[in-house]
This record gives structure tokens, C-alpha cells and sequence, in this order.
């Protein structure tokens, strides 16, 4: 697994200059509301540094913390990788007691066992959407992850799109044309939740004979072929990373049915972070409505209800629909991933 180390203080002299520095939104141009003072100071007398460990990518990461480290003073030192590759990283370093980092920022830090993160009061908190705050404050939500199919706008035609799943599942003129994350636990336990378990396993069963989907690895991948065409439709994938394809001009786009399964990009801190200051400031600045707009950009969904999405419609379009958030814990995970897992391959 490769892990991408990036000092962002350094990143002209590793090729990421112009990303790293590039100049940052107009929403960190007033004084920023998460900057504590009593926090920074604290932050600053651990030396002036954090190490960072984050699956999202990069021309999204850089220029967040780039924008912290402006505001701070604080250098930061990115290391990425994916979900998967991160817990094993930890998992591995907590048994060898290293303190070899201070935050993660994943969708997978709920799933970490939970003595190897600290509880965290956070004074930006109380502005973000309760169902991203884990209710032993170990984690919170820093963008939401919506639930829903995607199609390419030249392939498939918009007024022909299903509108439940029962009727997705017989679009045999779809049949081996479309793909699925073999990750989306999250997009089952939903459907048992909505449906009830033997109607969801008789849909999503119909769905593996009927439409016969490429089962893929990588989200983001997944929208991207989608938009370039490589598959006409995903079965489910992650509202902002269809929305991110748009944005940068891919043929695609969204819709929504029920239900829409909701989960978070989560930050915790580790129980031997060599500088919990400084993390704790690095995790109120990525719930503040500052860095929640630079979120925006790319398309992320923010928790924060006085930060309007990107495009600005996004949440009008998911109207009524049925949403259900989802709090896995690391034995849950197991066994819907389990579930998943065989879902997937019972054609």
C-alpha cells in the first residue's frame, strides 16, 4: 500500500507548489470564527507542527491545510492513503505504541477500536448536524456521504430512469453495463433497513442476475468511468464524488431514490497524538463554516446547515426522499461488509 507523505511548508520543492500555495477561497479571507486563542497558543507551544493522516485526495487536501497552515502557523504534514491501507497503518503502530500521528480524517475512523482515539469537546460542534457527532464524541463528521445511483448523461436517458430499486432491478437493457463499489455496505444496510431483509435480498439479487454490474474497488474511480462512459450507470456510489465529476465537466449526473444512506467523512485524534493541541484546533477548523465552504468546491457535502452545497440545488433535489444514517462499529462493519460481500457475488 503506498502512503503519500507531503510537508506542505515544502511542497514547491516536491512538485506540489503551485497546488499546495495556490490562492485560497474568499472564505478564509475574514477572521476566522474557530481560531481560539487560548487553543492556538497551546497548539503552538507543541512545536509548531501535526501529522495528518487522510484518504482524500490530494487537489482537495492540499489547499484545505494549506489554508490552515496559513492561518495558523502550524506546519502540516500530510500523509495519504486509502481507507483500508490507514487502519491497517494505525492498527499496526498502536500495537508498537509509536506516536506517529496526531488526526485521521477518513469515512473509516468509527471503525477503529475505539481506545486508540481521545474524546473531544469541540466549541464549533453545536453547528453541525447531530447525527455527525459520535454520541461518545470520539469522532465527528466533517462531510456527508449521500447514497445514490449515477448514470452517464450520454448513454442513459434521464426521463427513463427507474424510480425505485425494484424497478432498477429489472433494466435488463442495462446488463453488464453497469458497476458498484464492493464496499457499499453502508447502501445495504439501508436497503435491509428500508425494505426489511428478504425483500432488499430479493432486490439487490435481482439486480446482481438482471443487470449482471462490474463489481469495482474506489469510489471516485467509479464516478469517473461513469462520467468518461466506461459503464452507463453505478448502482449506488457517493452523492459528492458524482458531483465532483460534474463539476469538472463529466457526463454525468445523479439521481435520487429511496432510501439514501448517509454516513460521514470523520476526524478523530489519537489517544498518543504527540501534538493533541494542535489536532484539536485541526479538527474545529474542518467543522467551521470556513472550511466547510472550501469543502464545497469539489462538491463535498457539508454537515454544517449555514453552508449551502454545491451545486446550490443539491439538497432540494433529495427532497422527502428517505434518508438513514448509518454508525457502523468495527463489528458491524465486519458483518455488513460479510453480507455485502456475498450479495454481490450470489450470481
Amino acid at each position: 500500500m503506498e502512503f503519500q507523505r507531503r510537508d506542505l511548508l515544502k511542497g514547491a520543492a516536491m512538485g506540489f507548489g503551485n497546488l499546495a500555495l495556490q490562492p485560497v477561497s474568499s472564505a478564509l479571507a475574514q477572521a476566522p470564527s474557530w481560531l481560539t486563542p487560548d487553543l492556538l497558543a497551546a497548539a503552538k507551544a507543541e512545536g509548531g507542527e501535526i501529522i495528518i493522516y487522510g484518504s482524500m485526495n490530494e487537489q482537495e487536501a492540499l489547499p484545505l491545510w494549506k489554508a490552515f497552515e496559513s492561518a495558523t502557523g502550524i506546519r502540516v504534514q500530510f500523509v495519504r492513503s486509502s481507507d483500508t491501507g490507514l487502519m491497517s497503518r494505525i492498527v499496526l503502530e498502536a500495537r508498537a505504541q509509536q506516536k506517529s500521528w496526531d488526526l485521521v480524517v477518513t469515512t473509516a475512523v468509527s471503525k477503529l477500536p475505539q481506545d486508540f482515539l481521545q474524546v473531544l469537546d469541540l466549541p464549533e460542534a453545536k453547528n453541525i448536524d447531530p447525527n455527525a457527532i459520535d454520541p461518545n464524541k470520539k469522532w465527528y463528521g466533517v462531510y456527508s456521504n449521500y447514497n445514490s445511483p449515477a448514470y452517464n448523461t450520454k448513454f442513459v436517458d434521464k426521463a427513463n430512469l427507474p424510480k425505485t430499486y425494484e424497478e432498477m432491478s429489472q433494466r435488463k437493457d442495462w446488463a453488464g453495463k453497469v458497476a458498484i463499489d464492493n464496499n457499499d455496505s453502508q447502501w445495504v444496510y439501508a436497503m435491509f433497513t428500508h425494505y426489511g431483509e428478504a425483500k432488499a435480498r430479493k432486490i439487490i439479487g435481482d439486480m446482481v442476475t438482471n443487470l449482471k454490474p462490474t463489481i469495482v474497488d474506489g469510489h471516485l474511480a467509479l464516478a469517473r468511468s461513469v462520467g468518461l462512459g466506461e459503464y452507463w450507470v453505478a448502482l449506488n456510489n457517493y452523492t459528492n464524488l458524482t458531483i465532483n465529476v460534474m463539476l469538472k465537466g463529466g457526463n454525468t449526473d445523479y439521481w435520487v431514490m429511496e432510501p439514501m444512506g448517509l454516513f460521514f467523512g470523520q476526524a478523530g485524534i489519537n489517544v498518543r497524538a504527540p501534538h493533541p493541541k494542535s489536532a484539536q484546533l485541526a479538527t474545529n477548523f474542518l467543522v467551521s463554516k470556513e472550511a466547510q465552504t472550501l469543502l464545497t468546491e469539489a462538491g463535498r457535502l457539508p454537515v454544517r446547515k449555514d453552508v449551502p452545497p454545491n451545486p446550490p440545488d443539491t439538497f432540494t433535489r433529495f427532497g422527502s426522499t428517505k434518508v438513514i444514517p448509518v454508525n457502523f462499529s468495527p463489528e458491524d462493519e465486519k458483518k455488513w461488509q460479510k453480507i455485502t460481500m456475498e450479495l454481490l457475488k450470489s450470481r
